[in-house]
């Protein structure tokens, strides 16, 4: 005679905090504001470095982003 089989029982997964998500939210964010601040305004009126290595490396992604840069 055949056993029925019982359905298995579904993983719980345990919820992750708002304190344990905060620092990486702000460091993701940091950096993400990093990254549009060089791709976007880099080599331009509020420029950091000197020099146009940077405006170079990022301006195919400039366009990418609709970012005018000539």
């Amino acid at each position: 005679m055949a056993h029925p089989i019982a359905p298995a029982a579904a993983p719980t997964i345990a919820p992750i905090s708002v304190k344990a998500i905060l620092p990486w939210a702000v460091f993701f964010g940091i950096l993400l504001m990093a990254l549009i601040y060089f791709v976007g305004a880099e080599q331009g009126a509020t420029s950091l470095l000197s020099g146009e290595n940077v405006h170079e490396w990022v301006h195919d992604g400039r366009h990418l982003l609709g970012f005018p840069c000539h």
